[in-house]
């Protein structure tokens, strides 16, 4: 005679019910349908990866011309932490308005060291593109030409 041990039930129905309890608990709640989040996370994953490229300038901007002064240091620093913040800030309405404006700044760093302002060119770029894409996103989604999530 086989004994059962006690964790395992004898029926299999019981123990399906059982293992689904879990997953039902752990789920949580459903977030609402949301079509621009992706973007939102692309913009986020943009800016974090224009702060590490400004970090990395340093070295570059340290060594090349006249070399950069302590104060030219500390104001890139200043910049790269100032857009690895702002990815937390993609969600709010002035979000475009802050981009656009630390674009500005980084374009500005030119007059620290041109291979600053050659980073701020290319994210320029970037950005562009980027909010071409969402301009073009808004305007099929008023004009319900988007297809419809499944």
């Amino acid at each position: 005679m086989t004994a059962v041990p006690p964790d395992d039930p004898a029926d299999p129905a019981e123990s399906a019910e059982q293992s689904a309890e879990p997953a039902e608990r752990s789920a949580g709640p459903v977030r609402p349908y949301d079509p621009e989040r992706g973007l939102r996370g692309a913009m986020s994953a943009t800016l974090l990866l224009e702060g590490i490229t400004v970090l990395l300038a340093i070295p570059v901007a340290r060594n090349t011309g006249n070399g950069t002064s302590g104060w030219g240091v500390l104001a890139i620093v200043v910049l790269a932490f100032a857009l690895i913040a702002a990815c937390a800030f993609v969600r709010r309405p002035f979000a475009v308005a802050m981009i656009i404006g630390l674009q500005l700044v980084t374009l500005l760093g030119w007059f620290i060291s041109a291979p600053l302002g050659i980073v701020g060119v290319i994210f320029s770029l970037v950005w562009l593109i980027i909010f071409y894409l969402r301009a073009e996103f808004r305007r099929r989604a008023a004009a319900g030409t988007l297809p419809r999530a499944g």
